[in-house]
């Protein structure tokens, strides 16, 4: 992960003239931070989740998905590029060809080395401020997941999972078991899908 040092702070502007396409880089309080590649592991974990999530909010009709290069402009001053971030139906009006105008509904943030600090704290308290609903942290080395959600005053309550599952309120329907995720090899999506729209049934 890689700074971009500057006297005073960047704004929005600045985030989309320095920031090429295919860079992920966050705005966080008005500071760059370039992410360095993924590790292949780290690679295939996001590609496995963001393929599953697309595909029930695909079959749910629940709104759009977006990977690790869309910016969520929150303010001038602070712009994320989360991993996952999901915009239900009604918030589709704020997508414009460059960037979202506004927070994610969810965003998901797969922790890597160089983003530890990051993830589980700059980010978590810019999403909090700026009223993501959900937030879902992967930490592949440590093998959990911490899924947060804001609470009535605003502030992010962390969920337990019941019955060893996760339950999405961002993606009503959805959950997830975090032992997916750390199998060799993990299911495949489709039959992960079929199990979890089972319970509609």
């Amino acid at each position: 992960m890689n700074l971009v040092a500057r006297a005073d702070e960047y704004t929005f502007a600045d985030f989309c003239l320095l920031v090429k396409d295919g860079q992920k880089a966050d705005l966080i309080d008005g500071v760059i931070y370039m992410a360095s590649p993924d590790n292949t592991e780290a690679n295939r974990l996001f590609v496995w989740l963001l393929t599953l999530v697309e595909l029930f909010v695909a079959t749910k009709k629940l709104g759009r998905v977006f990977g690790s290069r869309a910016a969520f402009r929150l303010d001038d001053r602070n712009s994320p590029e989360p991993d996952i971030g999901f915009v239900r139906k009604s918030r589709l009006h704020l997508i414009r060809r460059g960037y979202i105008a506004g927070p994610a509904d969810l965003a998901m943030e797969i922790v890597s080395p160089e983003s530890v600090e990051r993830d589980y704290g700059k980010k978590r308290a810019q999403y909090q401020r700026a009223g993501v609903f959900e937030y879902w942290i992967v930490d592949e080395r440590e093998e959990k997941i911490i899924l947060l959600r804001l609470g009535p005053k605003g502030k992010y309550r962390e969920v337990r999972p019941t019955r060893g599952e996760l339950h999405s309120q961002a993606l009503p329907g959805f959950w997830l078991r975090p032992e997916w995720l750390w199998q060799d090899p993990r299911p495949l999506q489709t039959d992960v899908l079929a199990q979890i729209l089972s319970r509609q049934a």
